[in-house]
């Protein structure tokens, strides 16, 4: 059931051992106050983070099925990864992207067939004409080499976001394949507001297609017809991590604005929201209404104030952490912290946060269950692969 929470407007200092103050990635200063939350300082949490490898601004991650990992770095590389920490040469045959702000390379998504079909996905920002950009997802066949690396062969756009805009930020452009074999995409509002309510386009939605980017006749607003039949949810600022648990739930988290990070439980047709409602407020700081006060719209299931600046997410299903089965995992940018969360059903809350001291842009679970890492590495610089196995 949703609690009203009271907003954090003021910044406040605290005497706590761990202090995680830090700016989130849109400018404003967030302010954590761990004496209120469960904040475990790195060298007592129950595992060890072992750094492995660096680059240049990684966003995101993959298994092959060969235990490498497919790495993508924002300025617009896609490289593989050994799980020793060899870092090839770039993938060849990658799209265009225009980088800049929070748009660059993006998701990166391995069919499950990899094996058969070479299959991947890759999301990015891609530009249009008069200064315009937007995220785009490709499909092509990752070809691999004796040197560790590979090329990009058959590479096809299957969705953009419409309309392109102007700004470079709120790309959103997350993926996911739901066990029917459905794609599934998040799709920023591109710090435009409104467009999140307007079905005219697809921005500040969540989209679903089939794998080859056709849109499936039982989507929610299929009978529509045009951009609109992709929609499965609306009303979504910037969503940056989405997943399914292991009863086939979909979740996703997004970016508030001045504070109001959600989680949210995904559901065919529902509308989260954004800009109407949200617990967070403008960067201004005008006041923006609570979701208690608009019932009609879908609450989060778990929302955060102050922020923690989400990117990233996994629901663990592996072995090595046995007590975190059926936990998800999200990546803190402002609060530069591992978060873990629990879930009960069609309810979520956070259990407790791991205090990593950097910018935390990505997790994903390995073959063998470990935990895998990526630091962002913003405005430039190298951000470390971490594996976390169990102290």
């Amino acid at each position: 059931m949703y609690q009203h929470r009271p907003r954090a407007r003021s910044l406040f200092t605290t005497t706590a051992a761990l202090t995680l103050l830090s700016v989130v990635a849109c400018g404003t200063v967030a302010n954590p106050n761990p004496a209120a939350l469960n904040v475990v300082p790195l060298e007592a949490a129950p595992f060890v983070a072992e750094p492995v490898a660096r680059l240049e601004e990684p966003w995101a991650a993959a298994f092959l099925p060969d235990g490498r990992l497919l790495v993508t770095e924002k300025p617009g590389r896609l490289r593989i990864v050994t799980q020793a920490g060899t870092v090839a040469a770039p993938v060849e045959g990658v799209p265009a992207v225009d980088a800049g702000g929070q748009g660059g390379m993006g998701d990166v998504l391995v069919h499950p067939d990899f094996a058969a079909n070479g299959i991947v996905y890759l999301s990015f920002a891609e530009a249009g004409p008069d200064d315009t950009r937007g995220a785009a997802v490709a499909r092509a066949r990752l070809v691999l080499d004796d040197a560790g690396s590979g090329r990009l062969e058959d590479l096809a756009v299957i969705w953009r976001q419409v309309p392109k805009v102007t700004g470079r930020g709120h790309f959103g452009h997350r993926l996911a394949l739901a066990p029917d074999g459905h794609l599934f995409i998040t799709s920023g509002e591109r710090q435009k507001f409104d467009p999140a309510q307007d079905m005219t386009g697809n921005l500040g939605k969540i989209v679903r297609l089939r794998q080859d980017g056709s849109v499936p006749a039982d989507n929610p607003f299929a009978d529509r017809g045009g951009v609109a039949a992709e929609v499965w949810t609306l009303g979504h600022r910037n969503p940056l991590g989405i997943a399914f648990d292991a009863s086939g739930r979909l979740w996703a988290h997004e970016m508030g604005p001045a504070h109001g990070d959600e989680l949210n439980l995904i559901v065919r047709g529902e509308n989260y929201g954004y800009p109407i409602v949200s617990n967070g407020d403008h960067y201004d700081g005008r006041d923006i209404p609570d979701h208690a006060t608009r019932p009609e719209f879908a609450p989060p299931a778990e929302w955060w104030v102050p922020a923690i600046s989400p990117a990233g997410f996994a629901i663990y299903q592996g072995e090595l952490f046995p007590a975190w089965r059926g936990s998800g995992f999200i990546g803190g940018l402002s609060s530069r912290a591992l978060v873990r969360v629990t879930f009960d059903g069609d309810t979520a809350r956070e259990a407790e946060r791991f205090a990593m001291g950097e910018r935390i842009r990505e997790i994903v679970e390995g073959p063998d269950g470990a935990l895998w890492v990526l630091e962002d590495g913003a405005r430039g610089g190298q951000g470390r692969l971490l594996k976390l196995t169990p102290r």
